[in-house]
């Protein structure tokens, strides 16, 4: 996981824009941030949920994605669009989402993880296709960011080489579920914040104890 002027503390957060929960978990990690941002520099790797996937959804798929969405929005208050249930056919490939947000990383590093959400609520609560190269150009333009600039850095080679680092990175940690939380130093190793969704005030408050405590490399909280 080493990068070049690394900080000694960092919160590194393993997410995908197309997972549901990790949509659900995008105000609780946005206050993380924006809260901790002098002393947690967050930097986000992408985790590759349905990277690469090539084969339609199913009837089964349907239904296991519908129940999904049902839990998530009850448990989180985010909203969803169902008539993306109507589509005929829909291959759930998470790979240029991924992409568009390693894209934003490169291009505006503090832009990662609103554009992250932006791609997320795009999906979720607009109905809009994700999978889509085009698509996804027109939330970054959206968001802020030149349109050609951010299609021609999507489609470089050293782009896709990069997210595809994300996943080895996320898969050599171990990293199963998303949305996961880790906090810590490349040299003094990482403590687990949460595998998967907790609400903002079962971290924020064991977060700051855990810094208090001198970041000892035990769960926090």
């Amino acid at each position: 996981m080493s990068e070049p002027s690394k900080p000694a503390l960092q919160m590194v957060y393993f997410a995908d824009p197309m997972c549901s929960w990790c949509y659900g978990f995008s105000p609780v990690i946005a206050a993380l941030a924006e809260r901790f941002e002098n002393r947690l520099p967050l930097r986000m790797v992408m985790g590759g949920l349905r990277a690469g996937n090539t084969a339609p959804m199913t009837a089964e798929d349907r239904s296991y994605i519908r129940n999904a969405w049902t839990r998530v929005g009850a448990a989180t208050g985010q909203p969803f669009d169902m008539t993306f249930f109507d589509r005929e056919s829909f291959t759930y490939d998470t790979e240029p989402a991924c992409r568009g947000v390693v894209t934003a990383r490169r291009l505006l590093p503090k832009m990662a993880l609103p554009f992250k959400a932006s791609i997320s609520r795009a999906f979720y609560a607009e109905n809009r296709d994700m999978t889509s190269a085009e698509e996804i150009a027109e939330v970054a333009e959206e968001t802020g960011f030149d349109r050609q600039q951010f299609r021609a850095a999507f489609a470089a080679a050293e782009t896709a080489n990069e997210t595809f680092r994300d996943f080895l990175t996320a898969q050599e940690l171990g990293i199963r579920g998303f949305p996961t939380l880790i906090a810590g130093s490349d040299d003094k190793g990482y403590a687990l914040l949460t595998n998967g969704y907790r609400p903002l005030d079962d971290l924020a408050e064991p977060l700051e104890r855990w810094l208090t405590a001198g970041a000892p490399l035990t769960k926090a909280g």
